[in-house]
């Protein structure tokens, strides 16, 4: 399947999601992320907070894994010790010079042999998770090339500089979706071909301040009153408008290009596997931070899925207006509301030709301009995966 004669195709994903006390995402103040939009304070929930918990969904869904870490020396590290048998200053020099080999930039902590010596990466590498037994492999493979102390940044490693590269280079299913940032090696970098934009709530969302305590239950069996530990929590709730796409030509591309993995594989098949994956796991992704406290575990009230033949298009617009509350109080049937009146309008003013299918659940009535209704996320998933393919199978 040449990528130049694929066509463009996006998949959309449009998501609305009420979600009761919770403190998703915070910032460097330990507040809850907010923006202003439209006039009015919105709860907010960072692209990079919502992609990570996606990512670990997908990982798990698709069966193939990704780490990102400054620490690459030390994984090599304990692979050499616990499949190798080498001993603890043996492997942290080979840890180092696999650092020093890959041509990354690095920063030395401690002497060698010393405990807390480790070499690492100045910025986070991002490799597929296998790629670390992998290089612990090229280093047991060297043993007279790792002896040499790393003990500043202008020493060198002996080990085999463009075996290092290869296996650092090489892509899976997680880094052709979500891209990596690697500008230090030469045809590392990957264009990800995934899209996720900040979710914010549809409407006005204050942020409320929780006063709690802690009991000690020894005091409190001995028959003295007052609290042991006191602090204050923020969280908010709120209707999220959230929205993600994928690119299928440039997922495609990298599987086909030279971040492919180490097995040869379908590439029309496999796509088709990561793109339901990718779908799946943002419909059921939720950030977990303060999960023990807030459970705040709740389903999609709504999800539309589009298949785009020019471009992604968001529907964050239809929400610059605040939702007003229905006369009951709510948000969710008001936000669905809007967002179908306003997709209905912007579709057909970028051309109702520009989109290819159109798919959406939910818990709400039927409502038209959305497309076909699947009665579960897992039909919705599967439509949307064949009405994407089957053009690109065609230019097979």
């Amino acid at each position: 399947m040449p990528t130049a004669h694929l066509p463009a195709c996006f998949l959309d994903v449009h998501i609305l999601q009420s979600v009761p006390v919770s403190t998703l995402n915070r910032d460097d103040l330990n507040a809850v992320k907010t923006v202003d939009y439209g006039g009015v304070r919105r709860t907010r929930v960072s692209s990079q907070s919502w992609k990570r918990a996606l990512r670990q969904e997908f990982q798990k869904a698709i069966g193939q894994f990704a780490t990102r870490t400054r620490r690459i020396g030390k994984a090599v590290a304990d692979v050499l010790k616990e499949k190798h048998g080498w001993d603890d200053d043996e492997a942290q020099l080979a840890g180092a010079h696999i650092v020093v080999a890959s041509g990354i930039k690095f920063d030395i902590k401690g002497k060698p042999g010393q405990e807390d010596y480790e070499v690492t990466t100045n910025g986070l590498v991002y490799l597929p998770s296998d790629a670390i037994e992998e290089l612990a492999d090229l280093a047991a493979g060297h043993p007279d090339k790792v002896k040499k102390k790393i003990e500043k940044s202008t020493d060198t490693s002996r080990l085999p500089t463009a075996d290092v590269h290869a296996i650092i280079r090489r892509g899976n299913a997680v880094i052709h979706t979500f891209g990596r940032m690697l500008t230090e090696i030469d045809d590392a970098g990957v264009d990800g071909a995934v899209q996720v934009a900040h979710a914010f709530t549809t409407h006005r969302s204050d942020v409320q301040v929780d006063y709690f305590t802690a009991v000690d239950d020894l005091t409190a069996a001995w028959g003295e009153t007052g609290s042991a530990h006191l602090n204050e929590a923020e969280f908010s709730t709120g209707t999220f408008y959230r929205f993600a796409t994928i690119d299928l030509r440039e997922l495609v591309a990298n599987m086909s290009g030279a971040h492919n993995s180490k097995e040869p594989c379908d590439v029309t098949e496999d796509a088709r596997n990561i793109t339901g994956a990718f779908l799946s796991s943002f419909i059921r992704s939720l950030p977990q931070a303060k999960k023990n406290s807030t459970a705040p575990h709740t389903a999609p009230d709504l999800v539309h899925i589009s298949v785009r033949s020019d471009r992604p298009l968001s529907f964050a617009a239809a929400f610059e207006t605040p939702v007003r509350s229905a006369q009951g109080g709510g948000h969710g049937a008001a936000s669905r509301n809007q967002l179908v009146e306003y997709a209905r309008t912007v579709i057909t003013l970028m051309g109702d030709d520009r989109v290819l299918a159109a798919h959406w659940a939910g818990t709400g009535q039927d409502v038209e301009g959305l497309g076909t209704r699947a009665n579960s996320f897992d039909a919705l998933v599967e439509a949307s995966v064949e009405a994407a393919f089957a053009p690109l199978e065609g230019n097979a």
